[in-house]
């Protein structure tokens, strides 16, 4: 009987997670410090103006951020691919030498490691020499549009939240409430993006916490000493 072994690892989300998680933690933490700092020394007008603005300025920023950087990474990526299969090309058998070596030190005898090596190298040796010499895979290669959009949509919805928030509570105390709900919201981003990665809720709710709290109560001293927002 052919049977299929399929299994979805947590890796495989690694593309997109990273940009949302920090595009919605940044949209939180950013947009809640700004209007906290700007509720510190303005009325409620001046602290909905600089919440949207903060929104669409640090949405667009992410998604171009995140595009430029994963880009990057893509490009160096290539560059190795490129180069490994000149490298497979020009002395195929000195590569593969070098891939049964690896295969050694992983723990194979050497027989074994020859064996592998020369198996793989007759089928695809690209792909054996992306995948194990460079470590590049397909869950981990990177995808810069997945990432910038990713942390640009993920970055909006973190940002409504304190800015809705500010929008319907009374002005004196936006403060408060937008500084307690925030922190809440943080505290669930953080168990979303740990149980979607399979890492531990408790820890990562606290991570996210303890830093969006850091930095919203520095902005709000700023704001406070100095009637202005950094």
């Amino acid at each position: 009987m052919e049977r299929n072994h399929r299994e979805e690892h947590y890796v495989a989300r690694v593309g997109w997670l990273r940009a949302a998680v920090l595009g919605a933690n940044d949209g939180i933490v950013s947009t809640a410090s700004l209007i906290v700092g700007v509720a510190a020394a303005s009325g409620k007008t001046e602290v909905l103006i600089a919440g949207m603005a903060g929104m669409v300025a640090g949405a667009l920023s992410m998604a171009a951020g995140e595009y430029v950087s994963v880009s990057s990474q893509a490009d160096t990526e290539k560059a190795d691919i490129t180069r490994e299969a000149a490298e497979i090309a020009a002395d195929p058998e000195e590569e593969r030498r070098a891939l049964a070596d690896i295969y050694e030190r992983r723990g194979l005898t050497p027989k074994l490691a020859a064996e592998v090596a020369a198996a793989l190298h007759a089928k695809d040796a690209l792909g054996a020499h992306v995948r194990d010499e460079l470590g590049i895979s397909g869950h981990t290669e990177a995808k810069p549009l997945a990432a910038a959009g990713a942390s640009s949509l993920t970055f909006a919805v973190g940002a409504a939240l304190p800015l809705v928030t500010a929008a319907l509570v009374p002005e004196a105390t936006i403060t408060l409430w937008v500084t307690v709900l925030s922190l809440i919201f943080l505290a669930l981003l953080g168990a979303v993006g740990a149980k979607t990665g399979g890492a531990s809720i408790w820890r990562g709710m606290v991570r996210v916490t303890f830093w969006g709290a850091v930095a919203m109560a520095v902005t709000a001293l700023v704001g406070k000493l100095f009637g202005a927002v950094v």
